[in-house]
């Protein structure tokens, strides 16, 4: 990318027309964060991170690696960073800004490397994720705005589409990011719809021009000379323009994966009363088409920022213009818009999905204690679960309350032989792992001797000084252990899944015996409904492949899980864990919430999760990247497709 380009968070200001909230939402709009005062060293500029903060934005730094799998950047917080934005990321300088502002704790007691941690600052580690996001997908520069200041709208257009684009690209590489992108919505970007607007400073840290008023005001983001210009939120007037961005930055995140269709359908009805149907269908169109589009393709983000101009009646090319007076919110007063983003905020904060930000929270630990006090209930619960599941026992006999149980077993057909060797190939050639070359100097031999060392040397012993130099240098190589491989497969049995039992026995059948042939790889299958049992046991290569019925009126999908982390130690660091779960999601009480407490579990830890979904409407917990298979003769190669992703990503 260009040099000194700043990509700013979608609120990085609040619209200059926007009114109070409506009544409806202010008594459940959830306090703003404890503020912490800023020291004058940054409270404008940003010049300078104090001791305490230093020491947070060090922990952030570190983080962050895992959210980009970038080496390279490095994370600044302190109140008054972020260019007057909540976060921003400069690429130039390969540095995300936070503004320490909404951390709403004492910067000495926080300590983000801790996942637990996070639940207490959820809004400002989601503005890390997001900004991370920017880091990993964002790499195309718009042009430079206009001479007013004011960039064109088919720039404002395509910055706005280019928000949620790199949201959707994030969670499909790491699912367990999608409750921090809400906490970011439900607590920054919804509330800054009704927030008064406020003056940004002038310059930031780097001496980049600060972030420009809303495009809803009438004037659009500027952003530094050359760079991405900041986004902001849409102004409260009924105009098409302020319609379309609303729906740019909220209902394509409805798309994207973040929220949910509930959540934004009365701002979707009022985008619709000034829209209409064909044009809102139109831009939704263009914001599928940005969720696909590569990285670097900023012309064809510029493209769809033209056409989005050209489908609400605005000129691509000049600044947006102001709401006339008399449309409904441009003088202040609380709009039709207003109010839907305000049930919009109601709804996405009362969720179960984004997460609380009082500590105290149930799976938000607030003390290293009680989090070991959490976490050694729940192994003792799973491996009290792996017990009853996994317990040598004889095939189990079919029970009143549902079938759940192995009726026998067949022999291996030759194309399920071909394809356990042909996934064993795959798996050994991911886990290879190249020799590791390091080169070591010495003063004494072996290894090659270097006359310029040598003469340093020499001259260091002529003045009387004990040498230091090293002339030797020897080239040292060595094998670099391949992690270690764990899959758990978790198969619902109940009636509905009928069409894929025998797909996935076959596929739990092909990985244990491919497993078998690679080193340090273990796998296990079970299969879940009133009972849950074991359909592949961790160790064992299994001659013949079992025949189960998948006819139950339930699932006990919580053990399922339990069993299998305990067994093959999912939540244990150390190796390359996969967890696979084959089922529709329509689950009975309590197990959405116990098992989606489960999945958080994992997803925490590192085990990577894969939902195999047997058609589009499958219901999906969070944190579990959807495969949907029209197909259930592939169910065997994707869970081999991913196990080899998930080695090769340890």
């Amino acid at each position: 990318m260009t040099a000194h380009i700043v990509t700013t968070s979608a609120t990085a200001t609040a619209p200059a027309t926007g009114p109070t909230a409506p009544a409806t939402a202010a008594a459940t709009v959830p306090a703003p964060a404890a503020t912490v005062p800023a020291p004058a060293a940054v409270a404008g500029a940003g010049a300078g991170v104090p001791g305490a903060w230093l020491s947070l934005s060090a922990a952030f730094t570190d983080a962050v690696a895992d959210l980009t799998d970038r080496e390279d950047l490095t994370v600044r917080c302190a109140p008054g960073l972020g260019q007057g934005a909540p976060g921003c990321f400069v690429p130039a300088l390969a540095t995300i800004e936070l503004d320490g502002t909404h951390l709403g704790h004492r910067p000495d007691t926080c300590d983000p490397t801790r996942p637990a941690d996070r639940y207490r600052y959820p809004a400002l580690w989601g503005v890390l994720v997001h900004e991370a996001a920017h880091a990993t997908h964002t790499r195309w520069t718009p042009p430079s705005g206009a001479p007013a200041g004011a960039s064109a709208a088919a720039i404002d257009a395509a910055l706005a589409l280019e928000e949620s684009r790199i949201e959707a690209v994030q969670v499909r590489r790491r699912p367990a990011d999608r409750p921090w992108l809400r906490a970011v919505a439900s607590t920054i970007v919804l509330p800054s719809f009704f927030t008064p607007a406020t003056t940004p400073p002038a310059t930031g840290p780097a001496g980049a021009a600060a972030p420009a008023t809303a495009p809803g005001a009438g004037a659009s983001g500027g952003g530094a000379p050359g760079g991405v210009a900041a986004v902001s939120t849409p102004g409260a007037a009924m105009t098409p323009w302020n319609a379309g961005y609303a729906a740019a930055l909220l209902l394509a995140r409805t798309d994207a994966g973040i929220l949910t269709t509930a959540e934004t359908a009365p701002l979707r009805e009022v985008v619709v009363g000034v829209l209409g149907e064909s044009r809102l269908s139109a831009l939704s169109a263009l914001w599928h088409i940005a969720h696909t589009t590569p990285d670097t393709d900023g012309e064809a983000m510029l493209e769809l920022g033209r056409r989005w101009c050209r489908i609400v009646g605005t000129e691509p090319d000049r600044p947006v213009p102001t709401p006339p007076p008399g449309t409904p919110g441009a003088s202040g007063d609380p709009s039709p818009l207003v109010k839907a983003v305000g049930e919009t905020l109601v709804a996405v904060h009362g969720s179960a999905d984004t997460p609380a930000m009082a500590p105290g929270t149930p799976g938000a630990p607030t003390s290293r204690g009680e989090e070991r006090r959490q976490e050694k209930r729940a192994r003792e619960q799973a491996q009290r679960a792996a017990r009853r599941v996994f317990a040598p026992s004889t095939t189990p006999t079919t029970s009143r309350r549902g079938g759940t149980a192995i009726t026998g077993t067949r022999t291996p057909e030759p194309a399920e032989q071909a394809a356990a060797r042909r996934l064993a190939r795959q798996l050994r050639a991911a886990a290879h792992r190249d020799r590791v070359t390091t080169r070591a100097t010495s003063a004494t031999p072996p290894g090659r001797l270097s006359m310029r060392g040598a003469l340093a040397a020499d001259a260091q012993r002529a003045a009387g000084a004990a040498p230091t130099a090293e002339p030797f240098t020897r080239t040292v190589r060595r094998h670099v252990p391949a992690p270690p491989l764990r899959i758990g497969i978790a198969c619902d049995v109940s009636g509905s899944m009928n069409a894929f039992a025998a797909p996935v026995a076959s596929a739990a059948w092909i990985i244990a015996r491919a497993a078998a042939h690679v080193p340090d790889a273990i796998s296990a299958a079970v299969i879940f409904g009133a009972r849950v049992r074991a359909l592949t046991r961790p160790g064992q290569t299994p001659a013949q492949v079992p025949v189960f019925a998948a006819n139950d009126p339930t699932e006990d999908f919580t053990t399922a899980i339990d069993a299998l982390d305990a067994t093959l130690d999912l939540t244990r660091p150390g190796a390359a864990r996969l967890l696979v779960v084959v089922s529709d999601g329509k689950f009975k009480d309590p197990h959405p919430t116990l098992g989606q407490q489960r999945l958080d579990r994992l997803t925490a830890a590192g085990c990577a999760a894969l939902w195999v979904a047997p058609d589009r409407h499958t219901t999906v917990l969070n944190g579990a990247y959807r495969v949907t298979l029209t197909d259930p003769t592939r169910t065997a190669d994707t869970i081999g497709a991913a196990a080899t992703h998930a080695l090769r990503n340890a």
